[in-house]
């Protein structure tokens, strides 16, 4: 299985997850979560932990969505594919207080101090398996400092990009790659057409 884990204000809706469940719609998980990133980690430790008995679980986290994937891989010592993750959230979501709009229906939620202190807990201070990442950049990212990244995941499999977005401009273009990281993995079965 597949689980895709969306970004900040984002949904299981959103652009990147339809792409994804277009090319993997029989194995992809993409819950929308919940913006208490302790609940959203909860919801994604449970699918992961009912799910890892029965079938290998692979993960796909974008920005925020990466920075859980991040820590739910190293926790579960799973594969994750990271697309311009964020690595310290807590940081540069800190300006978003005390509300943000969700960016998939324009809703509002509330975004607080205690959120902030909640996603410091799930921070992974030294990655232990870099060989279980494939690290998607691009220098464009407006949003977060792409080498932040690249230095925290020293040794993972990198793919970085000139230019680009936060969005990960030409994500699309990257699904063989995706579908090959997980397939090396041992989490997809080749597929023979």
């Amino acid at each position: 299985m597949l689980l895709y884990i969306h970004g900040f204000a984002s949904s299981g809706r959103g652009a990147k997850a339809l792409t994804m469940r277009q090319r993997f719609k029989n194995v992809l998980l993409a819950p929308s979560l919940s913006y208490v990133p302790e609940l959203a980690v909860d919801t994604l430790s449970s699918i992961i932990k009912k799910s890892l008995p029965n079938e290998p679980v692979g993960l796909i986290g974008s920005s925020l969505g990466g920075y859980y994937a991040i820590y739910l891989s190293e926790l579960y010592c799973i594969p994750a594919i990271l697309i311009n993750p964020s690595t310290k959230p807590y940081e540069t979501l800190a300006s978003c207080t005390p509300e943000a709009v969700n960016f998939y229906d324009l809703s509002s939620f509330e975004w607080n101090e205690r959120y902030i202190k909640q996603l410091k807990r799930f921070d992974t201070k030294n990655i232990t398996h870099p060989e279980n990442f494939l690290l998607m950049l691009q220098t464009g990212d407006e949003t977060l400092d792409y080498r932040i990244a690249l230095n925290k995941l020293k040794g993972a499999e990198t793919i970085l990009e000139e230019g680009g977005s936060h969005a990960f401009d030409g994500f699309e273009n990257h699904l063989d790659t995706i579908e090959n990281f997980f397939v090396s993995k041992d989490i997809l079965c080749k597929r023979t057409s």
